[in-house]
C-alpha cells in the first residue's frame, strides 16, 4: 500500500492530465455546501425549514444555490464517466476481463451506499450511482457521437420531467388545494420527527429514521437527478474518448468559459432568486426556481469544466498539485464528509442539529470539505490510494490486477 512515486509520476505513469482530478475536488467542495441543508436540518425542507432567519443566511443560501446547486452532482457525475473510462482502458492494456472486475465494483459502490445511508447521510449518492452503472455498461462500446446524443437526449428528459413536477405542483395547489394542504401536513410531522430524533435521540433511533426517509429520498433524487446524472456519465465517457479531457488547451474549453458559462450562471441565479418566492416546499414557486436551476445545469457545468481546464493548462503549482492529489481518493472525502457532519449536527455528536442558519451551517461545509480534501491529499503523498479506494479496489480487483 506504500506508495513509491509522487502524485505528479504516478499521473504521468498512467498517461491521465491533472484535470480530472481538479474536477474531483472542486466537486467535493460543492456537493459538500449543498448536501449540508440535508444533514444540518430536516431533509424533506433542509433551510427552509427555520434555516433562512436573517439577510446572511439568505444571502449564502442564494449563493449556494446560483453557483453550486444541481451543478456540484454534474461535475461528479461526470467524473463518474471519466472514471467508467479509464477503468475499460485500463483493463484492456492489462488484458483483462472488463466486465467482472466492473460488476464486483458496482456490489461495493452499493454496499458503500446503503452503509452511508444506514449510519451517516440519508442523501447518499453512492446507490444512485451504483444502479445508473448498471445501465452505463450497455454503452461502453458507444462511438463519441452516440455518447453525446443519448447524454443529450436524455438531460432533454430530466428537464421534461421537473417541468411535469412543476406543473403537477401547479395544478394541485389550484384544483386540489386540500390534498395539498395534507401533503404539507405530512411534511410538518416529518420535519418534527427529524428535529426530534436528530436533535435529541439516540443513534440506534436515527438510523430507523434514516432509512424511513431514504425510501422517499431515493425516488425524489431518481426522479431530480438521476437522468441528470446518468446523461452526465455519458459526457464524461465522450470526453474521454475524444481525447479534450487530457488537452485543457482543447478551443472546446474556451467555448465552454465564454459561452456556456455566462448563460448557466445567469440562469441558476434567476432559479436560485426565484427559489426564495412562496411559503412552503410545494408552493409552485419554488418548483420554478428547481426547473430554472435544472434547466441551466448543464451549461453552468460546461463552464465550470471549462474554467477548470484554464486553470490546469498553467504550470503545476504546489496549490494545484496539493488539490488534484486529494481529488484522487474523492470517495474517502465523500464518505468522510458524510461522517464529520454527521457527528458536528446529531444529538450522537455535538448536538447542532438546527442550532445555526444557512451562513454558518454552510460555513461549516465548507471547512469540512476543505478538511476532507486536505486529509486525502496528504494521505496520498503516503499511501497509493485513499483508504476506502483501497477497500474498494480490493474488492473490485480480488486482490489482484
Amino acid at each position: 500500500m506504500g506508495a513509491i512515486m509522487n502524485y505528479t509520476e504516478q499521473s504521468t505513469a498512467a498517461g491521465r492530465h491533472i484535470m480530472p482530478d481538479l474536477t474531483r475536488a472542486f466537486a467535493l467542495i460543492g456537493i459538500a455546501l449543498v448536501n449540508v441543508a440535508f444533514i444540518a436540518y430536516p431533509m424533506m425542507m433542509g433551510f427552509f425549514d427555520g434555516g433562512l432567519q436573517s439577510g446572511v443566511d439568505k444571502t449564502v443560501f442564494f449563493v449556494t444555490n446560483g453557483f453550486f446547486a444541481l451543478k456540484s452532482y454534474t461535475l461528479f457525475s461526470f467524473m463518474f464517466g471519466v472514471g467508467f473510462a479509464y477503468q475499460m482502458r485500463s483493463a484492456d492494456k492489462a488484458g483483462k476481463a472488463f466486465a467482472p472486475r466492473y460488476w464486483r465494483r458496482i456490489v461495493g459502490l452499493l454496499v458503500l451506499g446503503l452503509l452511508h445511508v444506514a449510519f451517516l447521510f440519508q442523501g447518499d449518492i453512492l446507490i444512485m450511482y451504483a444502479i445508473l452503472g448498471s445501465v452505463l455498461f450497455l454503452f461502453r462500446n458507444a462511438s463519441f457521437k452516440t455518447l453525446m446524443g443519448w447524454g443529450i437526449g436524455i438531460y432533454g428528459v430530466q428537464v421534461v420531467i421537473v417541468a411535469l413536477m412543476v406543473a403537477f405542483v401547479a395544478a394541485s395547489n389550484a384544483f386540489a388545494p386540500e390534498d395539498m394542504a395534507t401533503a404539507v401536513e405530512e411534511m410538518r410531522v416529518a420535519n418534527a420527527l427529524a428535529r426530534e430524533v436528530y436533535g435529541a435521540g439516540t443513534y440506534a433511533q436515527s438510523i430507523a429514521v434514516r432509512f424511513k426517509e431514504w425510501t422517499g429520498v431515493i425516488t425524489f433524487g431518481m426522479l431530480m437527478q438521476g437522468f441528470g446524472a446518468f446523461s452526465f456519465f455519458l459526457f464524461g465517457m465522450a470526453a474521454v474518448k475524444s481525447g479534450v479531457l487530457s488537452n485543457p488547451s482543447a478551443p472546446v474549453w474556451a467555448k465552454f468559459r465564454k459561452l456556456y458559462l455566462p448563460v448557466g450562471i445567469t440562469g441558476s441565479l434567476v432559479g436560485a432568486w426565484i427559489l426564495f418566492k412562496g411559503d412552503s416546499i410545494m408552493d409552485p414557486a419554488k418548483m420554478v426556481g428547481m426547473f430554472l436551476l435544472v434547466l441551466s445545469a448543464p451549461f453552468s457545468t460546461a463552464g465550470y469544466l471549462g474554467l477548470i481546464a484554464k486553470w490546469a493548462e498553467g504550470p503545476i503549482t504546489a496549490l494545484k498539485t496539493f488539490m488534484a492529489r486529494g481529488g484522487t481518493a474523492t470517495l474517502t472525502a465523500y464518505l468522510m464528509q458524510g461522517l464529520l457532519m454527521s457527528l458536528i449536527f446529531n444529538a450522537y455528536g455535538l448536538g447542532l442539529y438546527t442550532k445555526f442558519g444557512a451562513g454558518i451551517s454552510i460555513g461549516i461545509a465548507l471547512l469540512v470539505a476543505l478538511f476532507t480534501i486536505a486529509f486525502a491529499s496528504l494521505w496520498r503523498k503516503k499511501f497509493t490510494h485513499g483508504p476506502m479506494e483501497f477497500l474498494l479496489r480490493s474488492w473490485t480487483y480480488l486482490g489482484k490486477r
